[in-house]
């Protein structure tokens, strides 16, 4: 290394570590980091892995050493075995000396043998502490007709979703960037129908699928006269998550057609190329990578979603939803759901790893700078009026199921009575609808700055600082978007249900509701930092040293210059983080107790009871808020943002 370099970073070094705010705000960010994201999966890998129960076998078994238990020896030398006491506290006890003044001693029926009983070693049972690594469960697992089912299951639905989602997402991405669209209202349709599903709950087009294609649709019952018709299984499931994850794709290709330079495309047209031989030839070559990459998230979200196969899965079980049902449905088989949702986070893991470090720098490498100049519209009627009326259906049936939601919560019986009452409103607010919003509103409320603030934090400390670890800060940050909701919420039962290492520590934060906000502000960061980070990509570093220069620390640079220039990006994480924790269900689903009653919750309870009028009344005023969270961060960013538009005229 060069003396200049070298000196260069020792310089570097020395004014990092003479600014302990700095210092102790890494600190502070590695350990919350490693608390909440690192150690419950980390709980979640050795609860796969480790066995701790406690077994009870016959005395005489184990008095002919034929159980098959571990004996230890104690001090005098004698075989013995450790056994639990009434109060679960353990003792070492010879196998001779064992009498009935221990608590781990019982009758068939369940009474321990007190001082005084007779023993009789063919009816009494020992209680014994069983603590072991094992790897068994796996090979259990993929022995469980359930498991291999669910996992199959799982990566065909991943597979249907990602290739339908990236087609209709590239369809609406070409419309919008290389399509001439005449109508303004049928623009204006587009623009809604790809945001609508990204800002709703997840699983309202489940509901509405049941009201309007179910065995009492409104369509297939009362227009079509269809009388057996089941939306249920993997066909609802994969039209439901190819509608809500398509404008993650459309978002994504978006971008990349337009940084496309037109003139490599016109170029193939002045030789005599189709539209379709320079789309499949110049166009779809270029988009590759980012196909890939659209197509690897949407995989993602599909095998990570948790509430539209629990809503409209029917019989068709994921590994998601078999998870939740290992540990709530009756068999409370902690070990086999811990191994299983090792086996999805290993999915999405690996998954996200090559999305994140390949596809994502292949597509930069691919499309860089901007176009050229602006491309010109396709006016063709052939090409234009297809396409256009394609986008046009997609975009008419997806506001039709939006439009279900409302109706299904004003109508006396879906199906049968479509008279207009507001009797499931009111069904709503007697049945506790208003503190389950008040909860809600308030845990959403008090993660929202939380998580805006700490993705600015990290952002800051990505972008602007030079440390060793800031890459693993980085990741870390980023985990949660890999991590299946559901994963989350076993392994933050495993991590704190018993205090940390299952020592009692923070175990009061367990079925309280900090532990419903730390979840929220874990699947929130990610989508927070990566809009910290671009927007503090865009500021010139020349500005915060000129701070620095005046005498200003970093904490003073960071509030006063950093944090003002991307109040944008921070109001936008605010209200992000509303959103998705107003409208979470997948991690938070394990973890809220009675003491709690959140939205989200109560949708799927009443959905699952088959009361959809009172689970659309939900699912609206949940529709209302979230548009309103919305509107009001577009007012505030309009009033208060950091930028006025202009139109720039770009000099060569």
């Amino acid at each position: 290394m060069p003396m200049k370099t070298r000196q260069g970073a020792a310089l570097e070094r020395k004014k990092f570590f003479a600014d302990p705010a700095m210092v102790t705000t890494i600190a502070l960010l590695a350990v919350l980091l490693a608390l909440f994201i690192l150690y419950p999966l980390a709980m979640l890998l050795m609860d796969s892995v480790h066995v701790q129960e406690t077994e009870t076998i016959l005395l005489e078994t184990v008095l002919s050493g034929d159980a098959d238990i571990k004996y230890e020896t104690d001090e005098s030398g004698r075989k013995s075995v450790r056994v639990l006491d009434s109060k679960n506290k353990e003792n070492l006890i010879a196998l001779d000396d064992l009498t009935g003044a221990y608590g781990s001693l019982f009758v068939k029926n369940g009474r321990a043998i007190r001082d005084g009983d007779t023993i009789d070693p063919a009816k009494t049972y020992i209680k014994f502490d069983k603590n072991y690594w094992t790897l068994d469960a796996f090979p259990r697992i993929f022995k469980d007709y359930t498991f291999n089912n669910a996992f199959f299951n799982t990566l065909k639905l991943g597979m249907i979703t990602s290739f339908g989602a990236v087609i209709v997402g590239l369809l609406f991405a070409y419309v919008d960037c290389y399509v001439s669209v005449k109508s303004r209202i049928i623009k204006k349709m587009f623009d809604v129908v790809s945001t609508l599903p990204v800002v709703s709950p997840p699983f309202v087009l489940s509901l509405s699928m049941i009201l309007l294609f179910g065995r009492g649709g409104l369509i297939t019952r009362k227009l079509l006269g269809i009388y057996d018709s089941d939306v249920y299984g993997l066909s609802g499931i994969a039209i439901v998550q190819i509608l809500t994850f398509f404008p993650v794709c459309y978002m994504m290709l978006k971008g990349l057609l337009k940084n496309i330079d037109p003139s490599m495309e016109e170029a193939s047209r002045d030789m005599g190329a189709s539209r379709w031989k320079v789309f499949t030839t110049v166009t779809l070559p270029l988009m590759l990578p980012g196909l890939g990459n659209a197509f690897l998230v949407t995989f993602i979200e599909s095998v990570a979603d948790f509430a539209n196969p629990m809503m409209i899965g029917g019989s068709y079980d994921t590994l998601a939803t078999t998870i939740y049902l290992r540990i709530t449905g009756g068999s409370y088989d902690t070990t086999g759901a811990a191994a299983m949702a090792v086996v999805l986070l290993s999915i999405t893991l690996v998954l996200f790893l090559i999305q994140k470090y390949y596809l994502e720098a292949k597509t930069a490498a691919t499309l860089t700078g901007k176009a050229s100049r602006a491309r010109v519209a396709i006016t063709d009627n052939s090409v234009r009026i297809p396409l256009t009326t394609i986008c046009s259906v997609i975009s008419a049936f997806v506001i039709l199921m939006y439009i279900a939601i409302p109706f299904g919560a004003l109508f006396k019986l879906w199906g049968r009575d479509y008279s207009l009452s507001l009797k499931w409103f009111e069904q709503l607010f007697r049945d506790d609808g208003f503190k389950a919003f008040k909860d809600s509103f308030i845990l959403s409320i008090i993660a929202a700055p939380i998580t805006a603030l700490l993705s600015m934090i990290i952002s800051y400390l990505v972008v602007k600082k030079k440390f060793h670890g800031r890459g693993a800060i980085e990741f870390i940050s980023m985990l949660a978007m890999a991590v299946p909701g559901t994963v989350l919420g076993v392994g933050f039962i495993r991590g704190f249900a018993r205090g940390v290492f299952r020592t009692g520590l923070l175990q009061g934060i367990y079925g309280s509701g900090l532990i419903l906000v730390i979840v929220f502000v874990i699947r929130s960061l990610p989508v927070g930092t990566r809009s910290g980070i671009s927007a503090l990509r865009q500021i010139d570093k020349s500005i915060e040293e000129s701070a620095y220069d005046l005498g200003a620390g970093s904490t003073k640079v960071f509030t006063s210059v950093t944090l003002p220039l991307i109040k944008d990006s921070f109001l936008s994480g605010l209200v992000t983080t509303f959103v998705r924790s107003i409208t979470a269900i997948s991690a938070i689903i394990l973890l809220v107790t009675p003491r709690y009653l959140l939205i989200t919750c109560r949708i799927n309870e009443f959905a699952e009871k088959g009361a959809y009028g009172v689970a659309c009344a939900y699912a609206t005023i949940l529709i209302a808020i979230v548009y309103a969270a919305i509107l009001l961060m577009n007012l505030c960013i309009k009033y208060m943002g950091t930028s006025r538009r202009t139109k720039v005229k770009e000099i060569d």
